[in-house]
């Protein structure tokens, strides 16, 4: 083949660009056909140019010239384009049909193409966030119509997953599994650290009120009860007077005590309770006695039947309300989580420190994804190549490639004309 038929080839592609429509294998048939003939043809022409002019003198010289060097052009570059795929005439002339004889080497070099020169760590980082893939899920996602969308689609797949967990299942995920891991991890450290942070954070105060509260409104509301638990324990020979003023006295006192632990924040009372729950919370993490009474606790009570039956129940309860609410479209779970959803896009849209961290989050991920699995994914071009049978994958290369192979050969006679009248005109000056 020759370079100057190979430069002057006319820039054609049969590759389709985007929004195109797809070219089916018998439309490329149709034009592998249709070039090959118009090649041809050319061939043929100057052949018939080339007898008619022959031995002639004159202007008719040049035209023989340009039409032997034409044919002897068209005629190297056919043998090169057919070379590539099969034997020219069917004969097995070394370093032809290179196609079906290098099959798996081609194979080969364009995996290791595609691995060093597309799939590469820079390369994927750079076309992932070029692309902006963060922001364009945000605006779609951050939409409701797409979010409640998202939500649909999404559901079924739950409601799938959720309905194949039956009461064995959780009766085998609880006995076989949760219990014996609880049994086996040490709780106390954990529970110590838990409830230091509680005090030190006095997440605990709020139901330190509630409590104080309930009992103040309850001592309130129910005097007679509390004045008769007092006076039954009261002495028999003490007169009844005596007795009365007493019983009153002691509930008006403990009214008077309720009320102060409920509006003083400082009580002593709830002193003294924070410091027990800070000697409590060192106890579990640093005393070996505590501790170990912890742990029986907990074995104890993980080992009463209830605990398992209890769970179940749960799981079940739990399980049952789950599917209700997924399965109401106007429900108030699958509400809240189109809102999520749709929030969670918009607010990817309007923060940029969020998107850039996502970005960065997901890029590392893409990249990790592609060195990780990168080279089973170009595997495939290798492996499905060594796959095809040599004359098929011949065959299917040249139908993608074959029509503009034949402007080589087009070429090669245009070519080829031209330095024959060049080749004419430098003999005859000499």
């Amino acid at each position: 083949m020759s370079a100057s038929a190979v430069t002057l080839a006319p820039v054609t592609t049969t590759l389709t660009t985007p929004g195109a429509a797809r070219v089916d294998d018998e439309t490329r048939r149709a034009g592998l056909r249709r070039m090959r003939t118009v090649a041809t043809g050319l061939l043929v022409v100057m052949a018939v140019i080339y007898v008619l002019t022959h031995g002639r003198d004159g202007a008719w010289g040049f035209v023989n010239a340009a039409a032997e060097a034409g044919m002897v052009g068209a005629i190297a570059d056919w043998f090169a384009v057919v070379a590539l795929f099969r034997h020219p005439l069917g004969l097995p002339i070394p370093h032809t049909a290179l196609v079906r004889r290098r099959k798996d080497d081609l194979g080969d070099s364009l995996e290791q193409f595609v691995t060093e020169n597309f799939l590469t760590p820079d390369v994927m980082r750079e076309k992932y966030l070029d692309a902006g893939v963060v922001l364009r899920l945000g605006e779609w996602v951050g939409r409701p119509e797409n979010a409640d969308r998202v939500v649909s689609e999404a559901v079924p797949f739950i409601v799938r997953a959720v309905e194949r967990i039956d009461e064995d299942e959780l009766r085998t995920l609880i006995d076989d599994v949760l219990l014996p891991r609880v049994k086996k991890e040490p709780l106390s450290p954990m529970a110590g650290h838990l409830l230091e942070r509680i005090v030190e954070e006095g997440s605990h105060r709020g139901l330190v009120d509630l409590v104080a509260r309930e009992l103040h409104a309850w001592l309130a509301l129910h005097e007679d009860e509390v004045q008769q638990i007092v006076r039954s324990r009261a002495p028999s020979w003490a007169p009844t007077w005596v007795n009365d003023q007493v019983t009153r006295r002691v509930y008006q006192e403990v009214l008077r005590w309720a009320r102060d632990v409920k509006d003083d924040q400082h009580h002593n009372v709830r002193a003294a309770l924070d410091s027990y729950l800070t000697n409590l919370a060192s106890d579990l993490q640093h005393d070996p006695r505590s501790m170990a009474g912890f742990e029986a606790l907990k074995e104890r009570l993980l080992d009463h039947p209830e605990v398992s039956a209890t769970g179940v129940r749960l799981g079940e309860t739990l399980r049952s309300s789950l599917l209700d609410a997924l399965t109401d479209p106007e429900g108030h779970l699958r509400t809240r989580m189109s809102g999520a959803l749709s929030g969670f896009g918009q607010r990817i849209v309007e923060d940029a420190a969020l998107r850039e961290r996502l970005d960065s989050w997901t890029a590392d991920l893409v990249v990790s994804l592609v060195e990780r699995y990168g080279p089973e994914i170009t595997s495939v071009i290798s492996g499905t190549i060594r796959r095809w049978d040599a004359r098929e994958a011949s065959d299917k290369i040249e139908l993608h490639v074959g029509r503009d192979l034949q402007f080589i050969r087009l070429n090669g006679t245009v070519v080829g004309a031209l330095v024959g009248l060049v080749i004419h005109s430098v003999s005859l000056i000499l």
